[in-house]
């Protein structure tokens, strides 16, 4: 799915206990994760499909001062360029053809006080990475056909398969936003590379045996 909206994770003894990780590489990049969740810095998460970003997102929100507020979370690659906009930013009443006559919040608005999780921030539109550097900069956001300003405090996670740093080089990604977003960088190894493979298939299979 696109879009997801979640209600924070249940309480654990350690928010990242879900991530199983035997492996010396999610070992370390588990430590930098926390060592950084307390904070109200933007973290990047890089690593290919299957690596467990959102699990990592997920982990540095519940450890962090926000974690009984919402984590949202969203696929910008998995979202039609027009309709990204109104989804993120919120509409107006009648703002567009078919737009919601009653105006509608946007997953920005709907992260207040808490998380927005961007995955495959890579794949975001020029002309959107303009307008959530916007919110970056200022906090301040504008629904799609309105000229009132909305006031938004959220904790960016954003994460990626693509090397950003090339993307920036080749300018299809803006370099200004490209650096509000990587206050800290989390790379994950790919499940192929994990030296743990053993070890995180029996984890799975007692969690699938315990009905979790």
């Amino acid at each position: 799915r696109a879009l997801r909206a979640s209600s924070p994770p249940p309480a654990r003894t350690d928010p990242f206990g879900a991530l199983f990780a035997e492996d010396p590489t999610l070992t370390e990049a588990i430590t930098r994760a926390r060592r950084f969740a307390a904070t109200a810095v933007p973290v990047v998460l890089l690593g290919e499909t299957g690596s467990g970003k959102e699990l990592m997102a997920q982990a540095i929100h519940a450890a962090s001062p926000r974690a009984e507020r919402a984590f949202i979370a969203m696929n910008c690659g998995a979202v039609a360029p027009q309709l990204l906009e109104s989804e993120l930013f919120g509409a107006a009443p009648h703002a567009f053809t078919g737009a919601d006559p009653k105006g509608r919040q946007g997953l920005i608005e709907a992260a207040h006080g808490g998380t927005l999780f961007l995955d495959e921030v890579a794949e975001m539109p020029t002309p959107m990475q303009a307008a959530l550097l916007r919110v970056l900069e200022c906090g301040e956001l504008r629904r799609v056909g309105e000229t009132a300003v909305r006031r938004v405090d959220v904790r960016l996670v954003c994460a990626t398969c693509r090397d950003l740093p090339a993307l920036v080089r080749d300018g299809r990604f803006r370099s200004d936003l490209y650096y509000r977003l990587r206050g800290v960088t989390v790379t994950l190894p790919p499940l192929r590379a994990r030296a743990d493979l053993v070890g995180l298939a029996r984890h799975l299979l007692a969690r699938l045996d315990a009905g979790a």
